[in-house]
């Protein structure tokens, strides 16, 4: 591990590494609230649907009893069994759902293989006692006093407010008290419910600031991790500066079959090759200070003309890439240069340094 304090936020590939680690950031506490919540709505509607398919199992069976007949005996046990994994299917799905929808919430659903695979060091006892003793147990200490201590608030409160009714209730039916019971048991899950998912965001909350904290970097490991995704920067010089040579060599070789090169007349050189068939004249060759005097060294060497004007070898040089046709604005004076040079071919002298007048567009310098 690189050495540096970790002052740094994960960049995208640690965290998507970590997340393929299983390390998320993540609380099951949420989920686990979350569904005992949705439970207490759903439970009494499948305790009804269970004591239906019970009532209903009970007087089937008694007919069975007074006329035996195996078939009956297994239909009844069938139709049992089918009643009640019905009547808890939709709590067992509702709870599955909250689950997974809780953890998505929280950053995804990731399967990561290497939390699977034996890990040795978990078994060391110095790392355990070192959990223990440390923030990680301290915060985990102070959630199960913060659980007990809602818990006991909560059922006290309840049982506090049920006691009178049932020291009273020697004139209510049982089944009214029954139902006063499990109405508290009820209130007595939702409110502890509630409770848990408070305490269950807090958590959410530090084990996401732990996680983050856990992924911080070091200057130096974000210095090589960009090294190794981009490559030595050193290495990319290199090879951009052999794209220059090997482009600048490219365009060296085209200069003998430019028409005309415009200098400037020193400091900049632009060659141009003109070809109706594929439109407007198009720079061949471009440069300035030494790589201009490369041109003009070239086309001097293969008897390409030069003309010098400069302010259309300034504008050429800024607004032309290499490559590109010129643009239309400086046609006309591009067309007066490249007539000139016609005219002195005609003649049979067009080798050398010319100069000719022409009108350039102050908008396109």
């Amino acid at each position: 591990m690189s050495g540096g304090e970790r002052t740094e936020k994960a960049t995208p590939k640690r965290r998507k590494k970590a997340r393929r680690d299983g390390q998320l950031g993540n609380t099951p506490e949420i989920g686990a609230w979350l569904g005992m919540l949705a439970a207490s709505f759903v439970v009494p509607h499948v305790f009804r649907s269970v004591m239906n398919t019970a009532t209903s199992t009970i007087i089937q069976a008694g007919a069975t009893i007074r006329d035996p007949d195996t078939g009956r005996a297994i239909a009844v046990a069938t139709s049992a069994v089918r009643g009640a994994f019905s009547a808890v299917l939709p709590l067992a799905v509702l709870v599955a759902c909250i689950g997974v929808a809780s953890v998505a919430a929280q950053g995804g659903i990731v399967v990561a293989p290497k939390l699977l695979k034996p890990k040795f060091s978990r078994l060391n006892p110095l790392s355990g006692i070192k959990r223990m003793f440390g923030p990680h147990g301290a915060w985990a200490l102070v959630k199960a006093l913060l659980k007990t201590t809602a818990l006991a608030l909560v059922v006290f409160l309840s049982v506090r407010r049920l006691v009178p009714t049932v020291m009273g209730s020697g004139s209510l039916p049982l089944a009214s008290l029954l139902s006063i019971c499990v109405s508290t048991a009820l209130s007595v899950l939702r409110y502890a419910a509630v409770a848990g998912l408070l305490m269950a965001a807090a958590d959410y909350a530090v084990v996401r600031r732990r996680n983050n904290k856990q992924l911080k970097m070091t200057k130096q490991e974000i210095k090589e991790e960009l090294k190794s995704s981009e490559g030595d920067p050193r290495l990319r010089g290199a090879v951009r500066s052999r794209q220059m040579a090997m482009r600048r060599n490219r365009m060296m070789a085209d200069i003998p079959r430019a028409d005309v090169v415009v200098v400037n007349p020193t400091h900049v050189a632009v060659a141009l090759r003109y070809d109706p068939s594929r439109g407007a004249p198009r720079v061949v060759a471009k440069g300035a200070d030494h790589v201009a005097a490369r041109i003009r060294a070239v086309a001097e060497q293969n008897r390409v003309p030069m003309v010098s004007d400069v302010p259309l070898a300034r504008t050429l040089y800024q607004v032309c890439d290499l490559g590109q046709e010129i643009p239309p604005d400086l046609y006309k004076a591009v067309a007066t240069v490249l007539a000139f040079i016609m005219t002195l071919r005609k003649r049979g002298s067009a080798a050398g340094v010319h100069r000719v007048r022409t009108l350039v567009p102050t908008s396109s310098r």
